[in-house]
């Protein structure tokens, strides 16, 4: 096979992040993957496992775990989703011998490569159809396939560490086969109601299906108060250590920095590349996991810790590809993150009321918002967020069959809009609107976000 011929083949399975036309309950089954695995001889029961779950801030989470991990000495696989412009971006080896020139490494830095993931393709294809036309459980899916190479990839590189970021849920996720050292929960809030349930008790008691295993070391981030209990109910069943950022772990800012009292001790003036104030919690909960690692004999020091949060890079969250204009791009896909990223964007770019301070050593006299949304998502929520934000809005979709048309967007704002019909066209109609000293930000969809990176 080709690389091309792999990437049609994947591209053949049900893909659940591009047709959302399917049932939670139903169409995800852990049987189906864990026979799968099974053929594979199990290769997720050869792995130290970091597992992480929650609705917004997972990925953030994850790579800044990995870094740090590196950061250690250790060679560190991570696992995330979804991707932004190459499936490879999913399948990652972070390897502490790429550490000379750590503040030029950019993008997604080891990524599978074309020839290693069309030899496993190559490899499985035969079990994949062997398995399909024998299952009682239906099909493979994208995702599922994706996983289980992942881990096999892992396994045979000998990693150190994986680090696993759930895909939508938690408790049917293909990555919950895996049995994790330490459990993480990221904030978890209102998305996937339709799959997940419609209130946040549902959502939690997804999420929190990761915990399984008794005795496992469970970090939370501060949650409602109905969803940390709902945490806190499934560790005690599980005879397992619950901590929680806010509590247990704590975080303030500090004239250089934040400083994070941990489990064990406080570390003070840390620094970030990523930007905002839910970076920073989001930090904090990552602390609080290899804190909760280095409890089975692993030495994360203070020093692998400060630098692997300041190294960590996670392309299209609050991600910088320009300076004049500035350009930030960041997929806020729900509600919360919406309004946390206008919170970023208000703390770092816009001095009030006349724009003039930025942390980037920039006068941004306007905002030029480029915006496209899944259909599924809370489009009336977001859109109502970033309306009073920018200057001038731009609306798009992205080239999949899950966007929400311009049109259908444009219904929630009261002031004069641009359509585009597509990223490129959002992309070029920007770039003439923008003057050296305006932002343009690029958010919605993270499909929207990859696009625009790409094009």
């Amino acid at each position: 096979m080709t690389y091309p011929e792999v990437l049609n083949y994947l591209d053949s399975f049900a893909d659940y992040e591009k047709n959302t036309q399917y049932s939670y309950k139903k169409d995800l089954k852990l049987a189906r993957i864990q026979g799968f695995l099974s053929l594979l001889k199990d290769p997720q029961d050869f792995l130290r496992v970091i597992h992480v779950a929650g609705t917004k801030g997972k990925g953030s989470v994850c790579a800044f775990v990995a870094y740090i991990l590196r950061e250690s000495g250790f060679t560190v696989g991570l696992f995330t989703s979804p991707h932004l412009n190459d499936f490879r971006e999913r399948i990652r080896i972070l390897r502490p011998t790429v550490i000379k020139n750590r503040s030029k490494a950019a993008g997604f830095e080891g990524m599978i490569s074309k020839r290693e993931l069309t030899y496993l393709v190559k490899e499985v294809k035969p079990l994949i159809s062997k398995y399909n036309y024998n299952s009682k459980y239906g099909r493979l899916t994208f995702f599922e396939i994706y996983t289980a190479l992942a881990f096999l990839y892992f396994k045979r590189r000998q990693v150190n560490f994986v680090v696993l970021e759930t895909g939508m849920g938690g408790r049917l996720d293909s990555t919950n086969t895996a049995c994790s050292l330490v459990c993480g929960i990221s904030p978890i809030s209102l998305d996937h109601m339709q799959k997940l349930g419609r209130s946040l008790s549902r959502i939690a008691i997804e999420k929190a299906g990761i915990i399984k295993r008794n005795k496992q070391i469970v970090i939370s981030a501060c949650q409602k108060k109905e969803v940390s209990r709902i945490i806190n109910d499934r560790c005690k069943k599980f005879c397992s250590t619950f901590y929680e950022v806010g509590k247990e772990i704590k975080y303030f800012k500090s004239r250089q920095g934040f400083n994070v009292q941990g489990l064990f001790k406080k570390y003070k003036n840390l620094r970030l590349r990523l930007l905002g104030e839910h970076q920073v919690a989001n930090a904090a909960l990552a602390v609080g996991l290899v804190e909760a690692a280095s409890l089975y004999g692993f030495n994360i020091s203070e020093p692998a810790i400060r630098a692997g949060l300041y190294n960590t890079i996670w392309p299209g969250r609050c991600e910088i590809i320009n300076r004049r204009p500035l350009v930030v791009l960041d997929g806020a896909q729900n509600l919360a993150s919406a309004l946390a990223l206008k919170k970023a964007i208000s703390d770092n770019f816009i001095c009030l009321p006349n724009r003039q301070r930025s942390v980037f050593s920039g006068r941004y006299k306007k905002i030029i918002l480029v915006l496209g949304i899944s259909a599924d998502k809370d489009i009336s929520g977001i859109c109502k967020v970033f309306n009073s934000l920018a200057d001038e809005i731009i609306l798009t979709q992205a080239n999949t069959k899950r966007a929400a048309s311009a049109e259908k967007l444009a219904k929630y704002f009261r002031r004069k809009l641009y359509l585009t019909q597509s990223v490129k066209e959002a992309k070029i109609l920007a770039n003439r609107l923008a003057k050296k000293e305006d932002l343009i930000l690029v958010t919605g969809s993270l499909f929207v976000v990859g696009e625009y990176r790409d094009v």
